[in-house]
């Protein structure tokens, strides 16, 4: 993981994945990150607890940056980078 800052950092867009269980934030990340361009920061909403794994393998595996998550009111906040 990196180290910004994830309570400021600009985010380019944001997928409310609440309510839907894995692989749907997964498979929404998916679709989401062709939406942003290169270098900048999607922002995944998430309360489903694979979603931590599943992100970071995920982002790991295809050559993006996961920057890691903040806890909110009952769900997650993930931040990927797209780096290709």
């Amino acid at each position: 993981m990196s180290d910004v800052d994830l309570k400021t950092i600009e985010v380019a867009s944001t997928i409310d994945s609440r309510g839907s269980a894995c692989p749907g934030p997964l498979l929404e990340a998916k679709k989401g990150i062709g939406k942003v361009r290169v270098g900048e920061v999607m922002e995944v909403y998430s309360n489903d607890e694979g979603t931590r794994i599943d992100l970071k393998a995920w982002a790991d595996k295809v050559g993006h940056e996961y920057l890691g998550y903040l806890e909110a009111d009952g769900y997650d906040k993930h931040f990927v980078r797209r780096k290709k």
